[in-house]
């Protein structure tokens, strides 16, 4: 009987701290809204509803995708009570199912199937981790499928079957997504929806298993569910011994992200530099390899060493001068990194590189470009490696009135770092002087 009132007393406390939160009005599942007579919807808990929604808006044939909350106990209730429940559950001090993050997906039948929708699904986040996803830990966090009809309820069972299978012959472990019928549906805040939209480089949820769903019909359905063999290319699981262990830079990228197509282009297809780099949309490390955390975003950009991950570059957005700065801090010694990142200035006759004189090109020491030929180079007497001429557009200009003078500096343009300056005091025919720390310059002989 204590029991009983203990348990009772501690469900009414929790009640009550819902009601004494700023309420979000719980509202039914909106089935007939933006819908037409020919659509059909699916709740599903992917994680993290921002990443969830933007990737199942990108599949042909679903009309609209909305972020909510569902699977739980308490009707009324908002994101900031949700985590705030999730919190005290972790504590011991609440009891009552908690909401999962969830997203309504209402697609048309005549254009996508429910298997597809639900291939999807299990593709694009990892149904093995429980109560989390990557680095979002909690119930709320969970994977689930939550039905609204039988038929739903028979085809979402039996593409857990088909997935567990293909998990199984990849070599992952048993899948933790709940399958119920759904209840306690709410949308979520409006800041919630199309988040990702709204904000270009936010959070967002990396997921998947790099396993593929053998669609019905697919001849790897036919014959079963896929083997590690069939997911080629940068679908199938790295394996470390094909790369290089003592540096090797491997960039976990994710099917549909605008952002992994962006670093493709700025970076990735333009790629000189000296440490290797192979992409993959795996999210498991290469075999026998370590990652130090949980993937979170795509893409994520990660060195490892001697098979264990040293350092990482997490997201996006265009800021190609952000990337290189980091590469640079995990590739330049302390002194390459004062001259490249604080304008400092290597002791005369000191570089290396100051009486080089056979054929070749002195390049960028992080991205690799060409910034200047031997045959440009001359001997000016100052202590510094000195050249008449870059090659067109490896270089950028900037004034500089440090130290009490009017100079002009050159950068490199590729990965931005200090060179040094230009003057006009150089030999013919351009009559210019690119006196260059030659500590930030790497010579590659013809």
């Amino acid at each position: 009987m204590k029991t009983i009132i203990v348990a009772t007393l501690s469900l009414l406390i929790v009640m009550a701290s819902f009601t004494m939160e700023k309420t979000v009005v719980s509202s039914p599942l909106k089935s007939n809204q933006n819908t037409s007579s020919k659509t059909d919807y699916i709740v599903l808990g992917m994680g993290c509803f921002w990443g969830a929604e933007k990737r199942m808006s990108e599949i042909a044939g679903v009309t609209d995708v909305e972020s909510g909350y569902a699977g739980g106990d308490f009707s009324g209730v908002g994101y900031q009570q949700i985590l705030n429940h999730e919190k005290a559950l972790r504590a011991d001090k609440a009891t009552g199912r908690n909401h999962a993050e969830v997203i309504k997906v209402t697609f048309d039948p005549e254009k996508v199937t429910l298997e597809t929708v639900l291939a999807k699904f299990w593709e694009n986040h990892n149904p093995t981790q429980g109560d989390r996803q990557g680095n979002d830990i909690g119930s709320n966090y969970r994977s689930a499928i939550y039905y609204h009809d039988a038929a739903q309820k028979e085809l979402a069972l039996a593409t857990q079957k088909v997935y567990q299978q293909a998990l199984k012959t990849a070599g992952l472990g048993p899948i933790t997504t709940e399958i119920l019928p759904l209840r306690n549906y709410i949308t979520a805040e409006e800041y919630h929806q199309d988040y990702l939209k709204k904000n270009p480089s936010g959070y967002c949820g990396l997921g998947g298993t790099g396993v593929k769903y053998p669609i019905s019909g697919d001849k790897t359905a036919q014959d079963g569910p896929l083997s590690s063999e069939a997911m080629t290319g940068r679908q199938k699981m790295l394996n470390g011994k094909d790369l290089n262990f003592p540096q090797q830079l491997v960039i976990f990228e994710a099917e549909n992200c605008e952002f992994c197509k962006l670093f493709d282009k700025d970076i990735l297809n333009r790629w000189q530099a000296e440490v290797p780099v192979i992409a993959t949309i795996n999210t498991n490390p290469p075999a026998d390899w370590t990652l130090e955390k949980p993937l979170f975003a795509a893409p994520t950009i990660v060195l490892f060493r001697n098979g264990k991950e040293v350092s990482r570059y997490t997201g996006y957005n265009g800021e190609q001068s952000n990337f290189w700065k980091w590469l640079g801090f995990q590739l330049l010694s302390p002194e390459q990194q004062k001259i490249a990142f604080e304008q400092g200035t290597e002791p005369p006759f000191t570089a290396t590189i100051l009486d080089e004189k056979r054929p070749g090109k002195f390049v960028d020491p992080i991205t690799g470009a060409t910034l200047f030929l031997s045959k440009t180079k001359f001997d000016s007497k100052t202590g510094w490696p000195s050249f008449f001429d870059p090659i067109e557009g490896s270089v950028t200009l900037h004034e500089d009135n440090s130290h009490g003078m009017k100079r002009i500096e050159v950068r490199s343009a590729s990965s931005g770092i200090h060179l040094g300056h230009v003057f006009t005091d150089g030999p013919p025919p351009s009559f210019k002087r690119y006196c260059i720390n030659g500590n930030v310059l790497k010579f590659i002989p013809d």
